[in-house]
């Protein structure tokens, strides 16, 4: 399975210039991109990656799997599905890029509760910032982040050091060899 989530994602979902032409959220310039949604988004990815998701997340005491908007949303309902089909049932929820100013004020939607373990996803990581918004956000609501996981680190970050803080799992990237 990973192998083809691989080759999926090296045919639709990465970019590759000779000179840094591509601006990331981080605002550094960059010579290859990845855009997971295509991948993520399609029938066969989102099998893929929600299996594979869930095996990675399946040993934690985490009930529910979510992360922010929109990059982790597609790999969290996978994930829920995928569970669901294994009768080891993970809810999913997503977290707001900015938060609800109006009704119930709060950055996470979806079936989860304060004190709740939980684990972080994202789809492509940099510097690492975005998932440590997730995770601090989901903290804020109380929930327990007790892992994370990315799904392709492009290797270009200092941030190795959130790497055992907050129990990342990575796939790499250099090593899909587009």
């Amino acid at each position: 399975m990973k192998q083809e989530l691989i080759d999926i994602l090296c045919r639709q979902s990465f970019k590759y210039t000779e000179e840094p032409s591509f601006k990331l959220v981080s605002g550094r310039m960059s010579r290859f991109y990845v855009n997971c949604k295509p991948t993520t988004l399609s029938a066969r990815g989102m099998y893929l990656v929600g299996h594979l998701m869930f095996n990675e997340i399946k040993d934690s005491p985490a009930s529910a799997v979510g992360g922010l908007t929109f990059g982790a949303d597609p790999i969290a309902v996978a994930t829920a599905f995928a569970s669901a089909i294994k009768d080891q049932p993970v809810n999913a929820f997503s977290i707001r890029k900015s938060r609800k100013d109006h009704g119930i004020i709060k950055w996470v939607e979806g079936d989860v509760q304060p004190g709740q373990p939980v684990v972080i996803i994202d789809d492509v990581a940099t510097t690492g910032g975005s998932t440590i918004k997730a995770i601090e956000r989901a903290q804020s609501e109380g929930l327990e982040v007790v892992k994370s996981v990315i799904l392709v680190d492009r290797q270009e970050g200092d941030w190795i050091i959130f790497v055992s803080t907050w129990k990342m799992s990575l796939l790499y990237l250099r090593e899909m060899n587009c």
